[in-house]
């Protein structure tokens, strides 16, 4: 009798989690680009700032200066965030994202001084930047709702849905 209990809450909670993963995952991510964006506004708050407009100086060739730099990208980090939180133009601002993560693990290859320690150890800043690759992932689970798409929480259903998602696309 236990089995079948704990087997009737495991599909309660694994209906949950599928139902409501991909709009807490687009939340959470939403809050996150909104508050770093929002830090970034105010100079010497946000403990990337430094290394974010050091690496737009640097891929600018010095032409766009912290002055211009920092409130640019917080305005881009804000804007993505509130692209996620709202839900809305989802395409644009996953394009915003990805277009932003690219610039974001630059500092790796262009100042390995800031970034690594010594060779697969990196720096807090480095750290920081590696983490990034949760947020591109999150974007990727994110951008399969654009059409409308879900979690399938039944394995059964879910590879149905895989074949006729193949049969679709040959």
């Amino acid at each position: 009798m236990a089995g079948s209990a704990f087997e009737r809450l495991d599909r309660r909670v694994t209906l949950w989690m599928a139902r409501n993963g991909p709009w807490l995952l687009r939340v959470s991510l939403g809050i996150v680009f909104l508050w770093f964006g929002a830090l970034k506004f105010v100079p010497d708050l946000s403990s990337a700032e430094k290394l974010a407009t050091d690496t737009i100086s640097a891929l600018t060739l010095g032409v766009v200066g912290e002055s211009v730099s920092r409130p640019a990208l917080a305005a881009l980090e804000v804007l993505i965030g509130l692209g996620l939180l709202s839900g809305r133009f989802l395409r644009v601002t996953l394009l915003l994202l990805f277009m932003q993560m690219l610039g974001t693990v630059t500092p790796l290859a262009i100042f390995p001084d800031r970034t690594w320690e010594s060779f697969a150890v990196p720096t807090l800043e480095g750290q920081y930047i590696i983490k990034n690759v949760v947020l591109v992932a999150a974007g990727i689970v994110v951008g399969g709702t654009v059409r409308g798409g879900g979690m399938i929480a039944s394995g059964q259903v879910a590879e149905k849905a895989r074949v006729a998602d193949e049969i679709r696309a040959t």
